[in-house]
């Protein structure tokens, strides 16, 4: 009798291992899921339907204008703000976060008051603000303080819808990102500053070389998003005059009165936009994640050897 019980004990355990092998697990069936995604899909069918077969949405006009001249140049000029904007945003930002986390108190004081002002006001106020700076001064001048003046211009000549519209639009982006970047820096533990300067770093050469590059991971992906947010914002700037996308359709619908379907050319550009910067965006953050991920990795391997030297005690 015994001899016919072990074996029995034997094929007992090797069921409970098998019920218990994670390599077999799977999901439940859920049917109420299933329902859900039944309902979900046919409300979307059916709201593309209607939009697809409404003539008022005016598809044909939609797509005889999409490549239009006038939409394609509109076009460029978003495009060229929106990098020229980030551009100096970003440079000045970084400049700015510095300044605020500098014990200098009259830097951190001049960043603070900057961030404060050019945040708390609405962008398309300052928009509007600086295309009629020459309301408040006719010339804008350089030249020692209550001493003489150097050079002066008229500030009508200086300040464009283009000038006006770069000009609102870096400041304003350099007050957010200047947040982001202090944020990221700070996200960095201090003991890499202080193992930077035993070493004889400078602190510039620290930020350059060791702070800035790990506070990437968590300045990336906010950066990523004020991209997106700017292409959008681009489209204020046509209340100053300026041919950006969102005038130039603004411009055609005032001769064709077919409003909606150039709004929809300007929402396509925008979501065809937006949805390239969302990949590069994605791809960005892979890169500044892959000392993360490797660290991870290292890490599993570690304790799985761990594991495997205590089963063989």
């Amino acid at each position: 009798m015994s001899t016919l019980s072990a074996p029995g004990k034997e094929e007992g355990a090797r069921m409970d291992a098998d019920l218990y092998d994670v390599a077999r697990a799977h999901h439940p069936f859920r049917p109420g899921r299933l329902l859900l995604w039944v309902v979900v899909l046919a409300v979307a069918a059916n709201f593309a339907y209607i939009v697809a077969n409404n003539p008022n949405f005016g598809w044909p006009v939609v797509a005889a204008y999409f490549f239009d001249p006038t939409v394609i140049h509109g076009l460029y000029v978003t495009l060229g703000l929106t990098v020229v904007a980030m551009a100096i945003g970003i440079a000045l930002g970084l400049l700015l976060a510095i300044a605020r986390m500098s014990s200098d108190r009259l830097a951190s004081s001049v960043s603070s008051l900057f961030i404060w002002f050019f945040r708390g006001t609405p962008l398309l106020v300052q928009l509007i603000f600086w295309y009629n700076l020459s309301t408040l001064f006719p010339e804008i001048s350089i030249g020692i303080p209550f001493g003489p003046t150097f050079a002066s211009w008229n500030t009508n000549d200086l300040i464009s819808p283009v000038t006006a519209a770069i000009v609102g639009l870096a400041l304003n982006e350099a007050a957010y990102m200047a947040e982001i970047i202090r944020g990221g820096l700070l996200s960095v533990d201090k003991g890499q500053a202080e193992t930077a300067e035993a070493f004889g770093m400078t602190r510039a050469r620290a930020l350059r070389r060791i702070i800035i590059p790990q506070a990437m991971r968590s300045i990336v992906p906010p950066t990523g998003n004020q991209l997106i947010s700017m292409i959008k914002a681009t489209s204020l700037v046509s209340v100053i005059a300026m041919a950006d996308l969102l005038y130039s359709v603004q411009s055609i619908y005032n001769r064709t009165f077919e409003v909606m379907p150039m709004l929809l050319v300007a929402v396509l550009w925008y979501l065809f936009i937006t949805s390239i910067l969302n990949v590069g965006q994605s791809a960005i953050e892979r890169h500044y994640n892959r000392g993360e991920r490797d660290a991870a990795v290292r890490k599993d391997d570690a304790a799985e050897k761990a594991v495997q030297q205590e089963d063989a005690r």
